[in-house]
């Protein structure tokens, strides 16, 4: 017998989650037990054990304080009722998995059978598991028998996402909600199994196993069963190298690489935590979980900096991970997306830092359109702390051609959004609220004028088709980055429907020769 089925709670004291057994309790104890209740929380939190317990109490024979308590909040389990419960016999306590009997039709039968009085039992019990997985048409044919069911009828509902259920369904029960277990929960629960098991542990072994089992403890226990059946010692060191291949995979190296923009010795590291046996999933979450600790630890809230990673750095990379993390169950190699998140991390900071070398503490960025004697000009400003509101300023503009050598001229623009709407419309369309910025001959930079379209354009399906178009036109293979820019604006008496980008007047002629070899070259 697995060690989850062996050490299945069987009263409300054993019960792992500590607010579940206090409310449970209370409830018992004012004696006024609900004929429905919602069970909801993640996967693995105890949810179908403690319906199996509220049948128990509602059914037991027993009247000894001994067994029961003094208040006889607990079930027996000595009883004819309590015995045929834990065993899965009693034919008065039925389980129905919703995800398989989900439709109107087994709701009806239910409505029919909920009619019948009890076998043997005080109260018949339906327990049904995965409840969201109801259709709305046998979730609104169960809304009467749960307002006003039988006085011999209870409802047990469990659900890992209660939110899937109708509103009119959740009112009329009494959510009991199973909360993600904390560290301390799944260790005490683990304890019980290690010394059932007469073996020898150390706390922190205990800890890892809960973060390695994402806090259910239907999982911390099929982790347990596996070091057992392994030979693993319960040892802090050997149950780290073996959940997490620490001979492979070191989490802290790989974020002083990250720090230091190294794709290469980042992707290696990758490879060796696959080769050991990690999977790319657990390597996302162990990355992203000491990143959180340290993004944390930068607004105050954790003790655990990271070092070289500033706050903004670190928001960044943690949405790249999460991205790759979403796109890794569809991957034929599923290491792949975690392996092109580190590539644009290290190759999106990389020109972020020698940006902000080349202009310091001065801010540099692309204003707006506008026109000087009958000339389009490029147009620069910048702030910096350092100049007082009265200093004299020096206007000097930059003249944009309409092609600079590695640009993208508008000929050839026009060309590539023309093969994209034979190829999508849809991808063409979102391309009217952008321009391009810049084309250094491998990477295509374009300024999105909004958000929802800079989303859409960075998905899987837009994204190959633009750079599909581009390699096509320019001959090369061309990466894509979209980066948000303020739309231009319209200028007054002008008929012509092109934009252009401006940079505004200037106090410094360095600022500007910076900017021109960076957005125009």
């Amino acid at each position: 017998m697995t060690l989850y089925l062996k050490y299945r709670p069987q009263t409300i004291d054993e019960l792992d989650l500590e607010s579940v057994r206090e409310t449970l309790k209370n409830i018992i104890k004012s004696g006024n037990i609900p004929h429905a209740f919602l069970f909801s929380g993640p996967k693995g939190g105890g949810k179908t054990s403690a319906a199996r317990i509220i049948a128990k109490v509602v059914n037991c024979e027993s009247s000894s304080t001994k067994l029961r308590g003094s208040e006889k909040i607990e079930p027996c389990n000595k009883c004819s009722q309590c015995v045929s419960i834990t065993t899965g016999n009693n034919i008065d306590v039925v389980e129905i998995d919703a995800a398989s009997h989900r439709g109107i039709d087994e709701i009806r039968a239910l409505r029919n059978a909920v009619k019948l009085a009890p076998a043997k039992a005080k109260k018949k019990v339906y327990i049904i598991d995965e409840a969201h997985m109801l259709t709305t048409e046998a979730a609104n044919a169960l809304l009467k028998t749960l307002e006003e069911p039988p006085s011999h009828v209870m409802f047990i509902m469990a659900t890992t996402n209660p939110e899937k259920l109708i509103e009119t369904v959740r009112s009329r029960t009494v959510n009991i909600i199973f909360n993600k277990a904390k560290d301390e929960e799944i260790v005490r629960s683990l304890e019980k199994k290690v010394k059932g098991e007469n073996l020898k542990s150390d706390k922190e072994s205990l800890k890892l196993i809960a973060r390695a089992a994402g806090y259910s403890f239907r999982d911390a226990d099929k982790i347990l069963e596996l070091l057992i059946s392994e030979n693993i010692p319960l040892q802090n060191e050997r149950v780290e190298s073996f959940l997490f291949a620490k001979g492979g995979f070191n989490v802290d190296k790989l974020i002083v690489c990250l720090s230091q923009k190294d794709a290469k010795s980042s992707l290696e590291m990758i490879e060796k935590g696959i080769e050991a046996g990690l999977s790319a999933k657990d390597m996302v979450a162990n990355i992203s979980e000491k990143l959180r600790n340290g993004l944390l630890s930068k607004i105050g809230i954790k003790n655990q900096e990271i070092i070289d990673i500033d706050k903004n750095e670190l928001v960044l990379l943690i949405k790249l991970l999460n991205q790759s993390a979403s796109q890794i169950p569809f991957s034929p190699i599923e290491q792949i997306p975690l392996e092109i998140a580190i590539i644009e991390w290290c190759e999106m900071t990389k020109k972020d830092s020698s940006l902000k070398k080349k202009v310091g503490s001065k801010k540099v960025w692309v204003d707006k359109v506008k026109k000087t004697s009958g000339k389009r000009k490029l147009d620069m400003k910048y702030k910096s702390s350092g100049h007082k509101k009265n200093s004299k300023k020096t206007k000097t503009f930059i003249k944009v051609q309409g092609k600079k050598d590695n640009g993208i001229s508008e000929e050839i623009w026009n060309q590539i959004l023309s093969g994209i709407k034979s190829k999508n419309t849809s991808t063409e369309a979102l391309l009217r609220a952008t321009r391009p910025l810049y084309f250094d001959g491998s990477n295509l930079t374009l300024g999105v004028f909004y958000n929802f379209h800079k989303e859409r354009l960075e998905s899987i399906l837009h994204k190959n088709i633009l750079e599909n178009v581009c390699q096509t036109i320019l001959g090369k293979k061309v990466k894509v980055v979209c980066t948000l820019t303020e739309a231009p604006k319209k200028i007054e008496g002008e008929k012509s429907k092109k934009s252009e980008v401006v940079l505004t007047e200037t106090e410094d002629e360095d600022i500007i020769k910076i900017a021109e070899e960076i957005f125009v070259k």
